[in-house]
């Protein structure tokens, strides 16, 4: 017997990670239809830092559902489209350079604090695993701190 009404609805969002020694993997992440933590559906960020060791992954190449480690995910890339709300928040370009030799250029675009707006600030925030980046208006990038060598404010386009 089976209670519908106990269980959390979730909707599944398309994403590719890459994971550690495995590769990049594409699958769906499952999020909650109302967040926890603000109105309107759960984040991809929000699923990537919970304290919970492992995350759900539908492998849409395999036709299963795997547990990842998130000590293991390098980053995870996703389709993201832009809000009116976006326009009230602090842009800091830069570069990542990660330990797979990656480099990474993008924006954190993030509501901070005034005494706390630098990237030194938003990089060392104690709570949160992985950073989100925007690529571009249209795909972010949720990267594990953990994989980053460094962070620099200067980017290719910059160069």
């Amino acid at each position: 017997m089976t209670n519908d009404s106990l269980k959390i609805p979730k909707v599944k969002r398309q994403v590719n990670l890459w994971v550690h020694p495995e590769g990049q993997v594409i699958g769906s992440l499952f999020l909650r239809e109302q967040s926890v933590n603000h109105a309107g559906m759960e984040e991809p960020i929000e699923v990537l830092n919970k304290d919970k060791a492992f995350i759900v992954i539908d492998r849409e190449d395999k036709g299963q559902v795997c547990f990842y480690n998130r000590n293991a995910i390098i980053r995870l890339e996703y389709e993201h489209t832009p809000t009116t709300t976006e326009a009230e928040l602090k842009i800091i370009p830069c570069q990542l350079t990660m330990m797979d030799g990656a480099l990474i250029d993008g924006e954190i675009r993030e509501t901070l604090a005034p005494d706390h707006s630098r990237l030194f600030d938003y990089l060392n925030h104690e709570r949160a695993r992985f950073i989100k980046m925007y690529i571009d208006n249209k795909q972010v990038c949720l990267v594990n701190k953990s994989y980053i060598i460094k962070v620099t404010t200067e980017t290719s386009e910059s160069n």
